[in-house]
């Protein structure tokens, strides 16, 4: 399995990024993905994540500021940010599990698979 991450950079306070994950070697309309975070001098944390059945699950820090989606054609999850923070700033991972479809993940030792992740800098 191969997750690739890529989208992140640099930003300005408010403004807006949007976080690809391509996946390879996973049944992928089977796998829940998942979006994590690490700030410096933090533990990795969960901010999102859709399901199987395209339900979704945010952090509340990222409620009605994140939305992740996937394309199951082009095997890829998306992690379109807005309104973003300086708090906001980290290194994002994508994860992925195969699942049944209600099992809804959400805790880092619950994921399979990783991503190499991608640096995200809010500045204020």
């Amino acid at each position: 399995v191969q997750l690739q991450a890529c989208g992140g950079g640099l930003v300005q306070a408010g403004g807006s990024l949007r976080l690809s994950c391509a996946a390879s070697g996973l049944t992928f309309s089977r796998t829940a993905m998942a979006w994590f975070r690490q700030a410096p001098g933090k533990e990795r944390e969960f901010v999102s994540a859709i399901y199987r059945s395209g339900s979704t699950s945010y952090t509340d820090s990222v409620k009605g500021r994140f939305t992740i989606a996937r394309d199951n054609a082009q095997k890829t999850a998306y992690l379109q940010m807005r309104s973003l923070k300086p708090e906001d700033t980290a290194v994002y991972y994508c994860a992925a599990k195969s699942t049944i479809l209600t099992h809804f993940p959400t805790r880092i030792d619950e994921f399979d698979d990783w991503g190499q992740g991608t640096l995200v800098t809010v500045s204020s």
